[in-house]
């Protein structure tokens, strides 16, 4: 037994280099097949014909006039050109090819490849071991702990734009969260309760404030009506505030609607100007409710506490959670990078470092910097104001552009406050990537780069927005392969029309240069091989 199970890690180990070998010699099997075949042509020349069709087929050529030839390249110019537009289309779209699409899904099964699922499912981890997810625990969509008011704020923009900030996707994630938060722990609904469930389900924001008052018409202490309205109808934060004040009244020990109301009463007092009354809040929740971490309240209590430069405490908050064992974010790795770079930044200079090396202290705030790029390399181009900031969405993807929106947004202020943090920043960040050379198949600091990032980040964030990818795309090899034949196809067909004559002249010349090597080889074979030896092997 022991043998046997000794022996079984060996297996597919040699399995791997049988099929690397045979992956390795297929290529020249192919080619020794492919000269085989030019061999036994050019030896069946005379049975076949070959010589007499040849000549057909040039006495045919000669009589076609040039327009025929501006025809040819022309619709093969304009052919090639309609599938450039249909390939850069899709490549926007959906951010690949779509000949390599259908090439890698039926063609590489057919010739026995198999498509590399490293990036999919197995990550290998800091200390090289290898942990199976799946996509839905890769891709999970979060709450922004920081996600702003709908009717003070959001609409706001919507008035002055007439763009919408939200997408559909994310306000129906919120009406999900809000039905399970406020009426997920109801096991038999009251009347009012099951308007309000209605209610968060509408996708029109009246029919929504209608079904909310309808509730308040039936139960005067319908807590969950007053959130939406302070949520949706309110116009101001501090009519927001009045009314969350009024629902706080009738949520008795409803702890979910408590929890959620006290929340954002401390970001009404901290956009009010009132934040040292927000810390307060936000600090007693967080004791008052220590087991409810999800929610992340203690990003609400470090940016508070950043607008306060209160950095100790800020460093206190991140000594217990920018633990190993907590999930991280780009709010725990950009702030901890902030404080450190912060403590160098104001006499940091990229000559005199070069010249001297950096210290301790800078190497610190070098490595903070590149573990938060690696945890989200998004965010850089926000802070360094590379890319136009958005209002961030309700929901959030970790690592991915909806989080470096959200995070920038509230926190860029913060970097600009501390004397040459985003001088330090654009100094060092573009180094992450030399060091992570392939993020989609291995990391660094975190597990590999999720693949599946850009397809959500495109459901959460607004369509005018363009969503940042990483790594970045090159165009694919079928965008300009298809943009060089009809530009050299159209090409042709205008010098065709021009000058008829001279491009017969020069295309007789490139095919008598093209098949000289060609003649060559055939001439040295009949010199070497013993001309009865042909003669035998025509009459087979």
């Amino acid at each position: 037994m022991a043998d046997s199970s000794g022996s079984n890690p060996q297996s597919p180990g040699f399995t791997e280099k049988l099929k690397s070998w045979l992956c390795w010699s297929w290529t020249y099997i192919c080619a020794l097949w492919f000269a085989m075949v030019l061999t036994m042509v050019y030896v069946l020349r005379s049975p076949l014909k070959l010589q007499e069709t040849v000549n057909a087929a040039s006495v045919f050529l000669n009589t076609l006039t040039p327009k025929f030839y501006v025809a040819l390249t022309g619709t093969s110019s304009l052919i090639s050109g309609l599938i450039l537009i249909f390939e850069w289309w899709y490549f926007r779209k959906y951010g690949t090819s779509f000949i390599e699409q259908v090439s890698v899904s039926h063609l590489r099964p057919l010739l026995g490849g198999v498509e590399n699922s490293s990036s999919v499912g197995l990550f290998s981890s800091v200390n090289g071991d290898t942990e199976q997810r799946s996509n839905v625990a890769e891709c999970k969509v979060w709450r922004n702990p920081l996600n702003l008011f709908r009717g003070a704020e959001y609409s706001r923009y919507t008035w002055v734009t007439g763009k919408e900030p939200l997408t559909y996707y994310d306000m129906n994630l919120s009406a999900q969260d809000h039905q399970t938060f406020f009426l997920g722990d109801t096991q038999q609904l009251r009347p009012e309760d099951s308007v309000m469930q209605k209610a968060w389900r509408e996708r029109n924001p009246q029919a929504r404030i209608r079904a909310a008052y309808q509730a308040i018409e039936l139960n005067r202490e319908c807590a969950a009506a007053y959130v939406l309205l302070a949520e949706e109808e309110a116009t101001t934060i501090t009519e927001a505030e009045r009314l969350f004040k009024q629902a706080l009244k009738s949520a008795g020990k409803d702890t979910n609607l408590v929890v959620y109301i006290k929340r954002r009463l401390a970001m009404c007092a901290r956009k009010l100007g009132r934040i040292k009354e927000a810390v307060k809040m936000m600090r007693d929740l967080m004791k008052e409710f220590p087991l409810l971490g999800m929610l992340n309240i203690h990003e609400n209590l470090l940016e508070a506490l950043l607008e306060l430069q209160a950095y100790a405490d800020v460093q206190a908050v991140l000594a217990k959670y920018d633990d190993i064992s907590l999930p991280k974010s780009a709010t725990i790795c950009y702030t901890s990078a902030l404080l450190k770079a912060r403590a160098v930044s104001d006499k940091f200079s990229p000559e005199a470092a070069s010249r001297r090396g950096l210290s301790t202290a800078e190497m610190n705030a070098v490595e903070a910097i590149h573990r938060a790029v690696e945890f989200n390399p998004h965010v850089p181009k926000y802070l360094l104001e590379m890319k136009s900031l958005i209002l961030p969405p309700e929901h959030i993807l970790k690592r991915g552009d909806s989080e470096a929106v959200a995070y920038a947004f509230f926190h860029l202020q913060h970097w600009k406050r501390a004397e040459g943090a985003l001088n330090l920043l654009h100094c060092t960040w573009e180094g992450t990537f030399r060091i992570i050379p392939y993020p989609l198949e291995k990391g660094h600091l975190f597990y590999p780069y999720p693949g599946c990032t850009e397809t959500a980040d495109r459901e959460l964030l607004p369509s005018f927005h363009e969503v940042s990818v990483y790594p970045k795309k090159e165009l694919p090899f079928f965008i300009l392969f298809t943009a060089g034949l009809c530009s050299f196809c159209a090409m042709l067909a205008m010098l065709t029309h021009q000058f008829p004559e001279l491009m017969g002249v020069f295309v007789k010349a490139f095919f008598s240069t093209l098949f000289a090597p060609l003649g060559f080889f055939a001439d040295k074979m009949e010199s070497f091989m013993p001309s009865c030896l042909w003669h035998q092997l025509a009459n087979v």
